[in-house]
């Protein structure tokens, strides 16, 4: 059963966001739902040293067709965050199913945002009697498609890290000029425990460094698509085209955003998830 999680609060005139915890086998997991119960799945699954909030610009826009499911995964958010919890794409993906068990969902549409598409592959590999169809939102698909920077990484005698020293480590999440760096994100990175912070980042990359996310999407003969910001500081741009080597992939490049177009330009973002989720729900 769930544990509520506060009163909940009304979200654009849809049925009320529900928040929860759902005690798993290895940690509680915070979940969130918002718009019609009884409407088709969208599960939404954050990236590294994220959160539900993440999301707040886009669900409005999602849930007059949608029941939209947002989750913490471990270490992030309200989640919780053991010491020896398994971290990786893989754990995060077999928790992620099973929340959706405790919630009675047996199909759902599943939408990654950067690390987060990661953990949806993960799922579709896992679960793939679950998973309806992805949506990969600035998902760099192999580990030659990062862009290194020279930021310094946060150790663990400076944690927890200053407000410039997040802002500074996560400058190359936006790119939309004039867009501002959320508060929010700044203090929940600031909560997460070392552990669970270090691990965030380097998970993903340990997936990607066994197998690319083409040729594990490839076989899984999933509907996908993915969603770029043509400004992403973070993956290069132009690999969003290697993902074209999924059938029937459909690639979406967005004008003027960068690695985080659901906060950058949600508008535009939910326009292109709709189109696609019209046809595979």
């Amino acid at each position: 059963m769930t544990i509520p999680d506060g009163k909940p609060h009304v979200n654009g005139g849809a049925e009320a966001t529900e928040g929860s915890i759902l005690p798993l086998d290895d940690g509680d997991m915070y979940v969130c739902q918002d718009g019609p119960r009884d409407a088709p799945p969208l599960l939404l699954i954050h990236g590294s040293a994220a959160s539900t909030r993440s999301w707040d610009s886009l669900v409005p826009l999602l849930t007059e067709s949608h029941r939209v499911i947002r989750i913490d995964l471990l270490g992030c958010g309200r989640s919780a965050a053991p010491a020896d919890g398994g971290y990786g794409p893989p754990e995060q993906g077999r928790r992620v199913g099973a929340a959706l068990d405790r919630l009675g969902v047996e199909h759902a549409v599943i939408v990654g945002h950067s690390a987060g598409g990661l953990v949806a592959t993960a799922l579709a590999e896992q679960r793939p009697d679950l998973v309806t169809a992805l949506v990969l939102i600035n998902t760099g698909p192999g580990m030659d498609a990062f862009i290194a920077t020279e930021t310094a990484a946060i150790g663990p005698s400076e944690w927890p890290p200053t407000d410039e020293q997040i802002r500074q480590f996560g400058s190359t999440a936006f790119s939309r000029e004039g867009f501002q760096f959320p508060q929010d994100f700044v203090d929940e990175v600031r909560a997460m425990p070392y552990h669970a912070f270090a691990a965030a980042m380097q998970a993903p990359r340990d997936y990607l460094r066994q197998r690319v996310l083409p040729e594990r999407l490839a076989v899984l003969g999933k509907p996908l698509q993915v969603i770029f910001g043509d400004h992403d500081r973070r993956w290069r741009p132009s690999s969003a085209a290697d993902y074209r080597a999924v059938p029937d992939a459909r690639v979406e490049m967005l004008s003027g955003v960068g690695h985080t177009p659901i906060l950058e330009d949600p508008t535009r973002t939910a326009e292109l998830l709709l189109a696609f989720t019209a046809i595979h729900t």
